[in-house]
């Protein structure tokens, strides 16, 4: 107990007295906040953390599922968070006292004017000792507490980036196989529309020997298919790159994404929710990432704030000690003692205040960091939801256009086989059909990464709940 008050009584009165100060440094940005709107209670549950199950697509579930379990991406992010899991071990031993053992033995021979027995002056022997020793500081001023908390901080942002890891495979996944889908679904249109015109070919050329049309017509109609040839190549790269793409991120066999042929016609549409609640962009694990890296480095200040403050340290002793090993392991041999020891900077040219300033910015760099972070996510939301709902007036307008654009290609096509109009009326309204279905097929596409997203700008389902809270 006295020991106690005169460590106490010793820290107080460095305290007062010392030299080194902290005054004038601090951080001066502010968070943002998040806002708060009506939960809409058929939103506040979406996006799931499997989001993409929602599209009922097996491929695309096996695609995603190869990637987070393959991905060197997420690998990495689970090796920096087990390494920061260790750097939480450590602080948290800097809370308890460390004990270890002990054994030493010097021989010497003495000098004749040591302040030794008189019998070893000038002889020779060994000074041995075995003995526990512990050592403890005491964190009076929570030094060592909020090391620990800022590394439990760090911990909980990167678990949360290993969220933002799965999270931006899973999505890139998703946009690939889209893409894939809409360049696939391009071919067929193509494809299809070389067997019309092989057809109109053969027609023409009858027509032709009818001398009912002219070469001209029959070369239009010989052109048309080298035309479509090359689209179809230029198909061709865009698909097999897009296989490439997948193969990368997946890991798969290149064989098995080779084969990969999505077909957007049988993918779940998407279903936006009339209302989504602003708050939603909190849960983003980003976002979330930010702000347990801006309490990390606050913690970082305390830290760097108690270390202005005196250091207390306890240590003690107990075992055997003796000159000569015989001797070692008698009676009459056992030692013990304690010291306590308190230091206060009193001056280090400017370093603990240095120190402290940097803190300060970092920690000003976090805050503006989270600031930019919680900013773009509201504004990918808002754009995000805005091309969806533009999207869906699109869709509506092309229908209606491509619906007139096949009628009157049929109409068209009926005509120049009862030879009642040319081939150029015929070439002309096919043009626009087929423009039309390549618009209507990259809309369908398009809502489907629109999709995406908006899941990904949400934060994918990100389970922020499960994260335990810091102590």
């Amino acid at each position: 107990m006295r020991m106690t008050r005169w460590v106490a009584a010793g820290s107080l009165s460095l305290a007062l007295i010392g030299c080194v100060r902290f005054d004038g440094i601090g951080h001066q940005s502010t968070p943002v906040t998040v806002p708060v709107a009506v939960v809409d209670a058929t939103f506040n549950a979406w996006p799931v953390r499997a989001w993409w199950t929602d599209y009922r697509d097996p491929m695309l579930n096996a695609l995603i599922t190869s990637a987070l379990a393959e991905s060197p991406d997420i690998r990495g992010a689970e090796g920096r968070l087990r390494a920061v899991q260790a750097l939480t071990g450590f602080a948290n031993s800097t809370l308890l006292p460390q004990v270890n053992a002990g054994f030493s033995s010097l021989w010497q021979r003495y000098s004749e004017h040591s302040l030794v027995p008189e019998s070893l002056l000038g002889g020779r022997a060994s000074d041995n000792s075995l003995a526990f020793n512990l050592n403890y500081e005491v964190d009076l001023f929570g030094k060592n507490h909020a090391l620990r908390a800022a590394f439990m901080a760090l911990t909980q942002s990167d678990q949360l980036n290993m969220q933002v890891a799965r999270l931006a495979v899973s999505s890139a996944v998703a946009r690939a196989y889209f893409k894939l889908g809409e360049a696939c679904a391009q071919v067929d249109v193509l494809e299809a529309t070389m067997s019309q015109r092989r057809r109109i070919l053969e027609l023409v050329k009858a027509r032709v020997a009818l001398g009912l049309d002219s070469t001209v017509e029959l070369r239009q109609a010989e052109g048309a298919l080298p035309q479509t040839q090359e689209a179809l190549e230029n198909l061709a790269e865009e698909v097999s790159l897009l296989r490439n793409t997948l193969n990368r991120l997946t890991l798969m066999p290149l064989e098995k994404t080779n084969q990969i042929h999505p077909r957007l016609t049988t993918i779940a549409p998407p279903q936006l929710p009339a209302n989504i609640p602003a708050d939603l962009i909190g849960h983003r694990p980003d976002v979330q990432a930010a702000k347990w890296q801006v309490e990390a480095l606050l913690h970082g200040v305390d830290y760097v704030r108690a270390q202005f403050y005196p250091s207390v340290n306890l240590s003690a002793f107990a075992g055997f000690g003796a000159i000569g090993i015989g001797n070692l392991l008698t009676g009459g041999s056992h030692i013990y003692g304690i010291n306590p020891a308190v230091t206060l900077p009193i001056f280090d040219a400017g370093r603990l205040r240095a120190e402290l300033k940097f803190v300060n910015a970092s920690t000003d760099f976090a805050i503006e960091h989270y600031n930019i972070n919680v900013l773009d996510a509201m504004n990918e939301v808002i754009n995000t939801v805005t091309s969806i709902r533009a999207l869906a007036k699109r869709k509506a307008a092309q229908a209606q256009a491509q619906a007139a654009a096949e009628q009157a290609y049929s109409t068209a096509l009926e005509r120049f086989q009862a030879g009642l109009t040319g081939y150029l009326t015929v070439l002309s309204t096919e043009t626009a059909v087929l423009e039309e279905r390549r618009v209507a097929t990259s809309l369908t596409a398009r809502a489907l990464e629109l999709d995406v997203e908006l899941k990904r700008a949400l934060g994918g389902g990100a389970d922020i709940a499960a994260l335990p809270a810091t102590k």
